[in-house]
């Protein structure tokens, strides 16, 4: 599955910078992330605010009315740590703790649209590959930031290849477009529970979630 979707995303690139007069584009926006699936307290992971980024390439079938758009995206999603904050006794310091986990993908999403007038719908399956993550923690007392800190973790608990699907509206003018993609998974990410970073059992279970508010721009529609 690594060397497929490596060889599709390959494939993307190589045909897009060939044919670059019919439908290449650019996309690239804010991600609002977090996780779900069969967790013991979901209510410990909230929403985590990301980016994705990369290229498009549209394939007319029926004029304008319904194409076929491959993608290639750098992706970042995860979710956000439930803040912690502890009243020190005697002093009354106020200490908090926040974080939040980063899951970088590679994405490959191949989506069918449909155009009536300037608005689009479109909807496909997804894949992804995990290129890293890393665990993003600050402290703070009475409000100051003391500390600081990004760790590396280790991709082997974790799922390299990711299947999942892509559904969205949104409105183009010219060159431009501006849209909302809801990007949910089919498989989970952990390949077993790490209690290090997760101390539930069935987080195993989990699944990446995901609201992406995107903005395109095809360099064909001008021609």
């Amino acid at each position: 599955m690594k060397k497929l979707i490596l060889s599709l995303s390959i494939a993307l690139l190589s045909f897009a910078a060939a044919q670059a007069q019919s439908g290449l584009g650019v996309r690239g926006g804010a991600n609002f992330s977090n996780v779900s699936g069969d967790l013991q307290d979901e209510s410990r992971y909230e929403n985590k605010v990301g980016f994705h980024g990369g290229l498009t390439y549209n394939i007319p079938v029926v004029g304008d009315f319904f194409s076929i758009q491959p993608e290639l995206l750098y992706s970042n999603k995860g979710f956000k740590y439930e803040d912690t904050e502890i009243t020190i006794p005697v002093t009354n310091d106020i200490f908090r703790r926040e974080g939040n986990m980063n899951y970088n993908y590679l994405e490959l999403p191949v989506l069918a649209r449909i155009k009536a007038g300037p608005i689009y719908f479109e909807a496909g399956p997804q894949a992804s590959y995990l290129l890293s993550v890393n665990n993003n923690i600050k402290e703070y007392m009475n409000n100051e930031r003391t500390s600081s800190a990004t760790t590396e973790i280790d991709k082997d608990t974790m799922k390299d290849f990711e299947l999942g699907y892509a559904a969205g509206v949104g409105i183009t003018s010219g060159m431009l477009s501006v849209g909302v993609r809801y990007n949910g998974s089919v498989t989970d990410f952990m390949d077993k529970s790490s209690t290090e970073y997760f101390n539930d059992e069935n987080f195993m279970d989990a699944r990446h979630s995901t609201i992406m508010l995107t903005l395109g721009l095809n360099f064909s529609a001008s021609r």
